[in-house]
């Protein structure tokens, strides 16, 4: 009896018990050549966003949101030429040249909100940039989300930047002492900020989708190969 190896309870031989099979998880992609094609709509975001950084600078640095004659006005500073028709708007009176922007509530407003707009744009074309260098797809799909998040915050910010400027302008037409008043370049380029903005949003917010969608497909197809 003692010589019968492996016996079980009466006498019955055991035999070891069968593990269940156990999947090893899924790739994580993490090579190059196992990224997905379809990041040019993220480059083309981050393209968007830079862009923007630059037409906020060049609208924050310039003095010709609003025009007339011999007067030029912008966010933080007004500039008088030195052949400017008097009375000069709003009933000042200075020598020719650049002084700082007269200290109306919807100046202040709009500077400050185009300050955020370039703050915001700058902190999503980093996060873009973050999540095009990243080769995890889920702190690639994080920094697009926060991206997204920082760049619709600037949108919103420059657009109501643009309405307030023109609207609170017009309650105030009447001490402008002119009688044609015309939008500048500047005011034309945070229109071109808010048109980039609003196709980095689109294109962050569309490719997102589209690289879930692969990372889910990849995954799906592992798991029936090892089957």
């Amino acid at each position: 009896m003692s010589g019968r190896a492996g016996a079980g309870v009466g006498g019955l031989r055991s035999h070891p018990r069968a593990l269940p099979p156990v999947l090893p998880p899924p790739p994580e992609f993490a090579e190059q050549d196992d990224m997905p094609a379809n990041q040019i709509a993220q480059v083309i975001a981050l393209i968007c966003g830079l862009l923007v950084v630059i037409l906020m600078v060049l609208g924050l640095a310039s003095a010709d949101w609003l025009m007339a004659a011999g007067w030029r006005q912008g966010l933080f500073m007004h500039c008088i030429d030195p052949a400017a028709p008097t009375p000069l708007p709003f009933d000042i009176t200075a020598q020719p040249g650049c002084y700082a922007a007269r200290p109306a509530p919807y100046i202040k407003a709009a500077a400050g909100l185009c300050v955020a707009t370039l703050a915001a744009d700058v902190c999503g074309a980093l996060l873009t940039g973050l999540g095009l260098r990243s080769a995890d797809h889920r702190t690639k799909f994080r920094y697009y989300r926060f991206a997204v998040l920082a760049m619709s915050l600037a949108l919103m910010c420059i657009l109501i930047a643009l309405v307030i400027y023109p609207v609170c302008f017009a309650a105030e037409l009447n001490l402008g002492n002119r009688s044609v008043w015309e939008f500048g370049w500047a005011y034309g380029v945070g229109w071109g900020a808010a048109i980039f903005l609003f196709g980095a949003v689109v294109l962050l917010l569309c490719d997102k989708e589209s690289e879930e969608l692969y990372y889910k497909e990849r995954k799906v197809s592992y798991y029936k190969d090892l089957t």
